[in-house]
């Protein structure tokens, strides 16, 4: 059974647009960056990205971006235990459109497995969705610049000044290449709180048969 619910389609569906919406407004509400289209919109792209230069198919490659889209509609309801919510409803919000059950099974596994608490790289699309969840660190995702010095997340994103993610030329690494202003925070705060997605991401290039590198100021990280 073919599918006619493509990225675009979900992209501009009003009723998921106001999920992403009202889940951001709950994690700002929380004191969390940014959560809304800039950053499900460049995870998606990230998927695409990935997926395309390993090679996968174009209709998984197209499934990746849609999870990406909706990967974290589950802060509607909480932030604790957001990717499994969030699978939850991306389930009732795919059948309803009519998506076939082996494709809405590849969005929900991806989106319930993204969370670094309990993410598993299950598929390609899966081990995608969490490396371009986990290395969107950037500047602009920070909400308020007067909290820098009481909160770390904010200080960390905010002190980079550059975040590129890209394969080495003979496509073996994925590399995160971080350029960081040690006077707003220093490459030791951002492993404080990236370690665990980091290794996360290393294990997820792993499952894709590749090298997850960080680079942090030009130096090796991982």
């Amino acid at each position: 059974m073919a599918s006619n619910v493509t990225y675009e389609y979900i992209r501009r569906d009003p009723d998921i647009r106001t999920y992403i919406e009202n889940a951001d407004a709950a994690v700002k509400a929380a004191g969390y960056t940014e959560h809304s289209f800039a950053h499900v919109e460049k995870v998606a792209g990230t998927v695409k990205y990935i997926m395309e230069t390993l090679g996968c198919d174009s209709r998984k490659i197209e499934l990746g971006m849609i999870a990406a889209y909706m990967h974290d509609i589950g802060n509607v309801i909480n932030r604790t235990d957001h990717a499994q919510s969030g699978a939850v409803m991306a389930f009732r919000l795919l059948d309803n459109l009519k998506m076939p059950a082996r494709e809405i099974c590849d969005v929900i596994s991806a989106i319930g497995n993204h969370d670094e608490g309990t993410a598993q790289p299950l598929n390609a699309m899966t081990a995608a969705l969490i490396i371009g969840d986990k290395t969107d660190v950037r500047r602009s995702r920070v909400r308020n610049i007067e909290s820098l010095a009481a909160d770390i997340h904010d200080r960390v994103n905010f002190a980079v000044e550059r975040s590129e993610l890209y394969f080495s030329e003979d496509k073996s690494e994925i590399i995160l290449d971080l350029t960081i202003d040690n006077r707003i925070s220093s490459v030791m705060e951002y492993f404080e709180i990236f370690m665990e997605r980091m290794l996360l991401c290393k294990r997820s290039a792993e499952f894709l048969g590749i090298r997850f590198r960080l680079r942090a100021n030009g130096t090796d990280m991982i």
